[in-house]
C-alpha cells in the first residue's frame, strides 16, 4: 500500500484536552515524533457566535438530550485546510463518528490510510444535525453495534487502526499480511514461552520446525476460529473460492 509521508489526522471535537490521549504513547507516539503522521485538534466551541458560546440546541419534533448545531460544525469543518500537496487527488476522507453509522472493517482503515489524512467529527450529546452531515459529505462510521459517550474514544481508535498501517511505523510488514481479517479471517491462536504451562502444552507442531506444517495449522486455525465466530466472513471466505479442507479436530 502506498501512502505518503506525513498522513494527517484532523479532530473536530468539543474536548480537544483528549488528544493524543493513548495515541501519546507507543507506537504511535514515536511515529508522530518521528513525522510519520501529525495531529490537529479543532475545538468546535470556538466557531459558536453568540455569547454564551452555544454549540447546541433542542431536537425539533421533541425528545431528550440536545443537538449539534449544523452552522456552528460547518464553521469547524471548514476551518481544516485543503492538503496543498495533494492538488488534484482525492482530499482528506472526511468521517462523521456516530453509533448510526456503519461498522468500520479493516477495509476502511486501509482506505483512510491510504489517503492523505482524516478529518473526524466527534458527536456529542444526543447527535448531530443531519443536514451537516449531508451538505458536507461525511461518512457515518460507527466501531461497531455499542453506543459510547461520544466520538472521541472512537476516534482515537480509528486513528491508531489507520496510523499502524503507515510505512516504518510498524517493524514487520509480514505481520500485516497475517493479520485477522486479512482475506477474510481471523487471525490464528500465538503461543510462547513456557512450553508447558499449568498442565497446558503448546501444540506441537509450533516447536516442530516445520514451517510447511506450522503454515498449514495456522491456516486451519484460523479458518475453524472464523467459521466458529464470524460466519458472516466465512460466508465472504467461501464466495472467494479459498477454503482450504479443514483437518477433523
Amino acid at each position: 500500500m502506498s501512502v505518503r509521508r506525513g498522513w494527517a489526522a484532523h479532530v473536530l471535537t468539543l474536548f480537544p484536552g483528549m488528544f493524543p490521549g493513548p495515541l501519546g504513547v507507543g507506537l504511535s507516539s514515536a511515529a508522530l515524533d518521528n513525522g510519520l503522521w501529525t495531529l490537529k485538534t479543532v475545538d468546535i466551541r470556538t466557531f459558536a457566535r453568540d455569547k454564551h458560546r452555544s454549540v447546541d440546541g433542542s431536537p425539533y419534533g421533541g425528545g431528550s438530550g440536545m443537538v449539534l448545531k449544523p452552522d456552528v460544525v460547518a464553521r469547524a469543518l471548514e476551518s481544516v485546510p485543503a492538503d496543498p500537496s495533494n492538488a488534484g487527488q482525492p482530499g482528506f476522507a472526511k468521517v462523521c463518528l456516530t453509533p448510526r453509522g456503519l461498522p468500520v472493517s479493516q477495509k476502511d482503515i486501509k482506505r483512510f490510510a491510504s489517503g492523505p489524512g482524516i478529518v473526524l467529527l466527534c458527536g456529542r450529546f444526543e447527535g448531530i444535525d443531519q443536514r451537516v452531515i449531508e451538505a458536507k459529505g461525511l461518512e457515518e462510521v460507527s466501531l461497531g453495534d455499542i453506543v459510547l459517550s461520544s466520538g472521541e474514544p472512537a476516534a482515537l481508535a480509528l486513528i491508531d487502526a489507520c496510523v499502524r498501517l503507515l510505512p516504518g511505523v510498524m517493524g514487520n510488514d509480514q505481520g500485516l499480511a497475517n493479520e485477522s481479517f486479512e482475506g477474510e479471517l481471523l487471525e490464528h491462536p500465538h503461543y510462547t514461552r513456557p512450553p508447558m504451562w499449568e498442565g497446558l502444552e503448546v501444540p506441537r507442531v509450533l516447536v516442530s520446525g516445520n514451517h510447511k506444517e506450522i503454515d498449514t495449522w495456522r491456516r486451519q486455525e484460523a479458518e475453524i476460529a472464523t467459521r466458529k465466530r464470524r460466519p458472516d466472513m466465512w460466508e465472504r471466505y467461501n464466495s472467494l473460492g479459498s477454503v482450504r479442507k479443514l483437518t477433523s479436530k
